[in-house]
């Protein structure tokens, strides 16, 4: 190895470790469910998106089984040679009927659409108006668009008026684009849609949603922009099929024209080889249960509200989530770090989240309780949590 670069390896992970900001990767055994087992240890599963516990549904095995055996194991090329299957187009049709719009098109997962979306739509001569706790892989998105990154205050609609103002009388840009999650992955708050569409009426923005969180989560189950009913006034909306959906891929859904657009300007779609047949019939079926009933959804928000309820009881400073994403905010983060180590040793799996990926001195475990825990292991759950919150001082 280069001197150079062996150097720069040894500084960076030394660095980290030495703030607690390193991350250990645990490895999981078997099925990814309410239960895990790490090391030959069973734990109760609260860091999974896996909100709906579809990843390990019978009915979805024995789909993607059997798409195997009709199609095969892989797509065999990009979409735009020979990898568009007959699967494909019916997976694009159900997102677009799930969704409310009138066309859908999907992608290998939630990060590439972003990547692959907002680069196709905007550019150089361009504005985003981004809010300040957007996932990475929006950040990522609009880097590569080579638009003007302005950074709006999260959830601050005076702020969001103002700049959108600002940017779009200077005459500097051809488009502005307003992009925002849906549901904020770490925090469980929800985007404020009714204002941030009259805003984007007011100045004529693009709105972009980024539903990875909301999708199978709000809108009993079909999403955040169906949950306050505007799927006809968001111009873009995106979402992830490995979360609630519970198996691998991601889409962008809007107009017949903007998805036409996007099958022959996004890049991730052009040059990466399509969803595997498997995966893509086990996705059908699995938006297919979400549109034929909310039982899974209802069983997801009935045990978020237990788990929020024990902690905040507790005395755990839990945020302002409004969905079933429950942090459990520790703040300095060797003392996070050492806090989900010893969940994870008396039995509950909850990931400590530190910086980059939150602000530094905000570090937190994320509870992610999902429709096939039960009231059981949610309960034990709660007993551990009390016993290493006061073990480590987090609660009195």
């Amino acid at each position: 190895m280069s001197k150079i670069l062996n150097d720069f390896l040894t500084s960076q992970l030394n660095g980290l470790k030495e703030q607690g900001l390193y991350n250990e990767i645990n490895v999981v055994t078997g099925p990814n469910g309410p239960k895990i087992n790490i090391e030959g240890n069973d734990l109760i599963n609260l860091s999974s998106n896996n909100y709906l516990g579809l990843a390990t549904h019978e009915k979805l095995k024995e789909v993607a089984k059997q798409a195997i055996d009709s199609h095969g194991v892989g797509s065999g090329a990009v979409r735009t040679i020979n990898g568009t299957l007959d699967l494909h187009v019916e997976l694009e049709n159900k997102l677009a009927e799930f969704k409310g719009t009138e066309a859908a098109v999907a992608f290998q997962s939630g990060f590439n659409c972003n990547m692959a979306a907002i680069q196709a739509i905007m550019n150089k001569e361009d504005a985003i108006l981004s809010d300040e706790l957007n996932h990475a892989s929006i950040i990522d998105g609009c880097r590569l668009s080579r638009a003007k990154i302005i950074r709006v205050k999260h959830s601050d609609m005076d702020d969001l008026r103002m700049k959108a103002k600002e940017a779009v009388e200077s005459g500097n840009y051809n488009k502005v684009m307003y992009i925002t999650d849906g549901v904020f992955s770490m925090d469980g708050d929800v985007a404020l849609l009714p204002e941030i569409v009259e805003i984007a009426k007011e100045f004529d923005l693009i709105t972009y949603v980024d539903d990875a969180h909301g999708s199978g989560v709000m809108g009993k189950g079909a999403g955040t922009v169906k949950h306050f009913g505007l799927e006809k006034e968001i111009d873009i909306q995106m979402g992830t099929l490995s979360k609630a959906i519970g198996v691998v891929g991601g889409y962008v859904a809007g107009t017949q024209e903007l998805i036409d657009y996007l099958t022959v300007a996004a890049r991730p779609f052009l040059f990466s080889t399509s969803l595997t047949p498997a995966d893509t019939r086990a996705i059908i079926e699995a938006v297919q249960t979400l549109m034929d009933s909310t039982e899974l959804h209802d069983k997801l928000w009935e045990n978020g509200d237990y788990l929020k309820k024990g902690l905040k009881e507790l005395g755990f400073n839990i945020g302002n989530s409004e969905t079933p994403i429950t942090p459990c905010i520790i703040g300095e983060e060797k003392l996070t770090q050492e806090f989900s180590k010893r969940l994870m040793e008396e039995g509950v799996y909850a990931k400590s989240i530190v910086f980059p990926t939150v602000p530094r001195g905000t570090g937190r475990v994320r509870n992610m309780p999902t429709a096939a825990h039960t009231k059981e292991m949610l309960d034990e759950a709660l007993k551990i949590y009390e016993k290493v919150g006061k073990e480590l001082g987090v609660i009195s």
